[in-house]
């Protein structure tokens, strides 16, 4: 059967690519139905990756955060019209010792291989999770990005030291609410801290005990461990205010992503004995981790819904166009593309 492939050619520039899909036995297929724009498909999207970057990359079809209906299914795993969340790291490989969203190995949507930005994908059966009751697709689109963040809380739970009092979050767009958000639920015995630039963006924060701009620190702020949500221009600032605040021996678990080098004051990360680590992407037990969250507290639904930017319908290449234009200027949240039938 032939499948249509939307693929970004170069920056600001779709084109429709038709390509033979040949069922197969072991796979599922699924129609991707709300798809959710990452960072990172904005950075494809604008150009504003190194150009040895794009050239290497594209032609290739965006998107890595999305649910859809099982349509075919020849193991027997799920059921058509199953609403399930597609999972983008592929791995070729098992390593007893690192995870598999760090190995180099690893294939991932709309970064090595094509995206979910098709009529159809073909998912092996372990890739792919039944979207739990209740909760709205537009929500569910982006549970590869709560993953991530379930990835980043557990891997700084496990390496940072046991005194979890006073934890902060830096950044107040989509990452940093989620992690905030996991992180209430998971600790919440933990006093949360939400810092960023924009008292607006903030506002949406209601969960955490405290907010402030990164100008209103006072020099006694201090905690005891934190999460970097920042990345790009905004990220070495971020990460020495939060290097000057933190408690000795504390840990800071960086998210954000950047293209350039980060300057960072090392001086004062050895004077404290802090531990720097870095979370990128997630696996599936992640995404188990989430569903676990949202069947355990029905609640996060609400708080989830918060996050939908704007929902677009879309059909053709010029939606799909629109919908991304209008992801650049948005104030929070995520912008969710629908496929109409």
């Amino acid at each position: 059967m032939l499948n249509t492939v939307y693929q970004l050619k170069s920056p600001r520039q779709f084109e429709v690519m038709f390509k033979e899909l040949e069922l197969d036995s072991g796979k599922l297929l699924v129609r991707p139905t709300h798809l959710s724009i990452c960072q990172a498909d904005q950075r494809y999207y604008q150009g504003t990756r190194p150009e040895e970057i794009m050239k290497e990359k594209l032609p290739m079809a965006l998107i890595h955060e999305a649910v859809g209906r099982v349509i075919y299914d020849p193991t027997g795993s799920f059921c058509v019209g199953d609403m399930v969340a597609l999972i983008p790291n592929q791995p070729v490989e098992q390593d007893a010792v690192i995870a598999e969203n760090y190995l180099r190995s690893s294939k991932f949507c709309a970064s090595s291989v094509d995206g979910f930005l098709q009529e159809y994908v073909q998912m092996e059966p372990e890739r792919v999770l039944r979207v739990p009751d209740g909760i709205n697709p537009s929500a569910a689109a982006f549970s590869e990005l709560a993953s991530v963040s379930c990835h980043a809380l557990n891997r700084l739970f496990s390496l940072c030291h046991e005194r979890m009092e006073e934890v902060a979050v830096w950044g107040d767009g989509s990452l940093s609410y989620l992690t905030a958000l996991f992180l209430r639920y998971i600790k919440p015995e933990t006093r949360l801290y939400v810092i960023g630039k924009h008292e607006e963006k903030l506002s949406y924060f209601t969960f955490a005990d405290e907010t402030a701009l990164t100008t209103q620190l006072t020099e006694d702020f201090a905690f005891d461990h934190a999460l970097e949500c920042v990345g790009g221009a905004g990220a070495s600032a971020a990460i020495n205010q939060i290097i000057r605040h933190i408690r000795p021996e504390g840990t800071i678990a960086l998210m954000g992503v950047s293209e350039e080098l980060v300057p960072l004051d090392t001086r004062m990360i050895l004077e404290k004995g802090l531990r720097v680590i870095g979370s990128s992407r997630s696996g599936r037990a992640d995404f188990e981790r989430v569903f676990a969250m949202y069947r355990q507290h029905k609640e996060l639904t609400a708080y989830l819904e918060h996050m939908i930017g704007a929902e677009y319908k879309v059909r053709d290449i010029k939606d799909i166009r629109n919908a991304f234009e209008a992801d650049i200027h948005k104030l929070i949240g995520k912008t969710v593309m629908i496929w109409e039938e």
